[in-house]
């Protein structure tokens, strides 16, 4: 299998080239960026009254914007539909009046959707480079009915919605045209304190009805990065940047109800909080965000997984705080957010800590502890982030979060007497980043993370180096990271020094990033004693990788299609220490954009010789067991119908497929999965979204030495041994989705998910030193069911720029079925789950939204 798929990745590689040198210089391939256009703002004194109607003078009086150029599908054009756009300033603000120009109403699409989502409709947007880096920018949008989005971009977050300003627009419908008039003030943007602006400009225009999307300067999809192909702004000269200063106060309240059913046990219980967010600009570059007495409780609820895997699971970030102006945090992938506010590191150590029950010299049994309370999670003291960036294009950010103690609760089964036991320490967690931007979309980044815990733990360090320099024509760029990580103490709540003191990461790349045909070669080290993960993430250290991969697109229409995009590589990766062979993978794939019926398709494929995975034993330090993987390749493709339709579908299906492993009377393993996710548009406020996934895993090998105990007379002949088991594993994921929108400032969205995972064991091995397996008769029933399922559903409304009351019931439940409880029976497991005591939360929060510079008085 492995030479056959060789052959086939320098056939794609020998024909890649071929076509990159046929390819004709008429822009579809060329990585010369467009000359810069130049747009000359006007300022005016007396402001605009924001109405979505250009009738003031002074905008009959700005140069236009015009004659934007398409991006999307066809790249190249100029546009058929006019749009203008002027731009307006003042002391305080800036002003974007747009005119876009179509043939009827019936042409511009406006679907309502809530803030930070286009939906279904038409949009302008305005982008802003203010400090002419090339590097880093921030967007704000505007859709034909009103919704607002903003977006940051930068070389670490790419395009990142995540971030919200303060500002304001207008839009309405003039005969066969639309108009947005748009005001951000300076306190939403960040600038230098000089006599005249140099800012970099972009403006985009989406017209849904023919999925197009225009650019004032031209953007072409071959030449690497986005920032660096904007115009540029002249005119702005005499302005101070603001004392940026506001104040968000909140108050919120819970009503929480969870069917204990016990005496003397309320189900019903109350809280209520206050705190505020804090936003200070310390000068014109640098800003000081700050959350104090945070509330989190109303932000969607992870989506909850049976873990069967050597590594942790990776939950998504859903707090504002943390996913909001964090792109300098992000540098380097050292930071996983979902670290600060986690899960006690003691939290799963509180059962070996119980008083067990004995017999007394009578031989009467005296009852020992149980665990009254141990919380999941760390309460947050304080956060506060102080991040920007200096006109000499320096960025700085530094971020620090405190949290208290956390204790569990145990009683005494007999006395009734309770005890505290502490579960996580007080600590601080501390990021500081340097990131200095170069000429031609380069830059050198130092970033230091730190988590320094009180009492007799330990403390952790990371620093990391990352460089990236491109050549003056940004066609070729090197890059790569150096990173070091540091552990000193004890284990928590134990005497034994951390192991994994002292580690080190490095990886460096070179590769061709503009044009039709572009490639990439890289090569990594992490040391088997590298670890990031008291602040950031990792799923396996220990490892030397190389990888090559090559990509070839065709950007203009051809055939009957719109695009082509496709792409090959191999990755090899050893064991560090000791270095032996762990896998190699071929892999490929391409995807396109059908040009009458607006489907979108593609395929992908890897295949891999015999794999020794190290991870899967669970035995350290590495090197000595492993799970050997025979042979495999996997074949996958989707198929995306056109969104613009009220009816419209994804569909995505694949399949692995295993050579026999000769050593066992074993079957073939396999792999098979599916998704179906249908939308529909009632209208242009309601919408509905279902979504279905299911995964099959047939003749898994797997781990089980998890959950054995010395109390289980099955288990005790194996308990110093590594057994795997031979399982089926059936994955099935729905979620349904609702949205109404009631109007540009106020939604109501639904969420409900229901997931269920059934394991079934067939046999099971003892796995020896080698990668060798013996079948063993091993009799307990390991056989488990995992069901989750949870409702959000959030009601928003922001009644002033800033302000909002949101309105939240969160449903959720769950059960682990074991042994012949376990049923692989899907509706079963629907009942089991829906009858299963659930919790229940009711809340409300208000957020009110002060800005120093509105409230402080007016000189006369």
């Amino acid at each position: 299998m492995l030479p056959r798929a060789l052959l086939f990745l320098l056939l794609s590689l020998l024909l890649s080239w071929q076509a990159s040198a046929q390819t004709p210089k008429d822009g579809t391939g060329s990585a010369t960026p467009a000359p810069k256009k130049h747009l000359q703002a006007v300022r005016i004194t007396g402001g605009i009254k924001l109405d979505g109607v250009l009738d003031e003078a002074a905008w009959q009086q700005a140069s236009i914007a015009t004659d934007f150029i398409q991006n999307r599908p066809n790249p190249g054009p100029l546009e058929k539909h006019k749009t203008e756009v002027r731009v307006l300033y003042d002391d305080v603000s800036i002003y974007i009046g747009a005119l876009m120009h179509d043939v009827s109403q019936d042409s511009i699409m406006r679907e309502l959707a809530a803030r930070d989502n286009f939906g279904n409709s038409d949009f302008i947007g305005v982008f802003f480079d203010t400090y002419q880096d090339k590097l880093n920018g921030y967007g704000f949008f505007v859709t034909t009915g009103g919704v607002q989005m903003d977006a940051r971009y930068s070389p670490a977050g790419g395009e990142d919605f995540n971030w919200n300003a303060v500002w304001d627009s207008r839009t309405s419908m003039q005969g066969t045209d639309w108009v947005a008039e748009i005001r951000i003030p300076y306190s939403a943007i960040r600038f230098a304190n000089q006599p005249e602006q140099h800012w970099g400009l972009q403006l985009m225009r989406r017209r849904k009805r023919d999925n197009q999307d225009f650019f004032w300067n031209e953007v072409k999809p071959a030449v690497d990065g986005f920032v660096n192909q904007w115009g540029t702004l002249e005119g702005v000269r005499d302005i101070k940047p603001p004392l940026r200063l506001s104040l968000t106060p909140y108050v919120s309240g819970y009503v929480n109800h969870y069917p204990f059913d016990e005496q003397g046990k309320r189900n019903t219980s109350t809280s209520f909080n206050g705190g505020a967010d804090v936003k200070w600009g310390i000068n014109e570059s640098f800003t000081l965000d700050a959350t104090l007495v945070p509330d989190f409780g109303q932000v969607q609820s992870d989506n909850q997984v049976l873990n069967l895997s050597p590594f942790e699971v990776q939950f998504a970030e859903n707090r504002q705080f943390f996913t909001e102006g964090t792109e300098l945090f992000n540098k380097g992938g050292l930071f996983y957010s979902r670290r600060v506010g986690a899960q006690p590191i003691g939290f799963g150590d509180v059962s070996g800590q119980l008083r067990k029950g004995y017999r007394d010299a009578e031989g009467r049994r005296i009852a020992g502890e149980y665990v009254v309370q141990n919380p999941g999670v760390t309460q947050l003291l304080n956060a506060t982030k102080v991040s920007g960036r200096t006109k000499n294009g320096l960025g700085v950010g530094v971020f620090n979060a405190l949290s208290g103690d956390v204790y569990a609760t145990l009683q005494d089964s007999t006395s009734g007497e309770r005890r505290k036991v502490l579960t996580q320490p007080f600590s601080n967690y501390n990021i500081v980043v340097l990131d200095q931007s170069l000429k031609n979309n380069s830059y050198v980044s130092l970033i230091n993370t730190n988590v320094t815990r009180w009492g007799q733990t330990y403390d952790a360090n990371v620093t990391g180096g990352l460089f990236r320099f491109a050549n003056k024509k940004n066609s070729y760029a090197v890059d790569g990271r150096v990173v070091y990580s540091r552990r000193r103490g004890t284990v928590f709540g134990s005497e034994d020094l951390i192991d994994d003191r002292d580690g080190y990461k490095y990886r460096v790349s070179v590769g061709k990033i503009s044009g039709a045909f572009t490639w990439n070669l890289s090569h990594g080290i992490e040391s088997g004693t590298y670890n990031p993960n008291d602040l950031g993430i990792l799923f396996g250290n220990n490892n030397i990788s190389q990888e090559l991969y090559m990509s070839y697109n065709k950007y203009k229409p051809f055939w009957k299609v719109n695009n082509f995009y496709s792409w090959w590589g191999v990755a090899h990766s050893l064991l560090y220490e000791p270095t032996q062979y762990q896998n190699l993978n071929v892999y490929g794939g391409w995807n396109t954009t059908f040009t009458k019926l607006f489907l979108t398709t593609g395929m992908n494929f890897d295949a891999n010789p015999v794999t020794r995975d190290y991870y899967e034993p669970r035995q350290y330090p590495l090197g000595k067991y492993w799970v050997r993987v025979p042979a495999n390749a996997n074949v996958g493709g989707f198929i995306s119908s056109d969104y613009r339709k009220k009816l419209a579908l994804d569909l995505n299906a694949g399949v692995r497929l295993y050579q026999a492993d000769g050593r066992l009377p074993r079957p073939r393993r396999a792999g098979y999965g599916m998704g179906f996710s249908p939308r529909y548009r009632v209208n242009n406020r309601l919408n509905f979204r279902y979504s279905l996934d299911w995964n099959y895993s047939h003749n898994q090998i797997g781990y089980v030495n998890g959950g054995m105990s010395d109390a289980e007379p099955l288990d005790q002949p194996f308990l110093n041994d590594v057994v795997l088991g031979r399982r089926d594993v059936v994955t099935v994921s729905n979620v349904l989705q609702a949205a109404y929108t009631f109007t540009n400032r106020m939604s109501l969205t639904i969420r409900t998910r229901h997931y269920t995972s059934n394991v079934h064991y067939r046999d099971f091995a003892r796995l020896t030193p080698g990668g060798d397996e013996e079948l063993v008769d091993y009799r307990r029933n390991r056989d488990n069911t995992y069901n989750a399922f949870n409702v959000d559903a959030v009601y928003s409304w922001w009644f002033a720029p800033g302000s909002q009351v949101s309105i939240v019931w969160k449903n959720a439940g769950s059960n682990f079925l074991e042994a012949n409880q376990a049923t692989p029976l899907y509706f079963d497991n629907l009942s089991n789950t829906i009858n299963t005591p659930h919790n229940n939360s009711l809340s409300v929060k208000i957020l009110y939204y002060l800005d120093y510079l509105a409230l402080r008085p007016r000189r006369s």
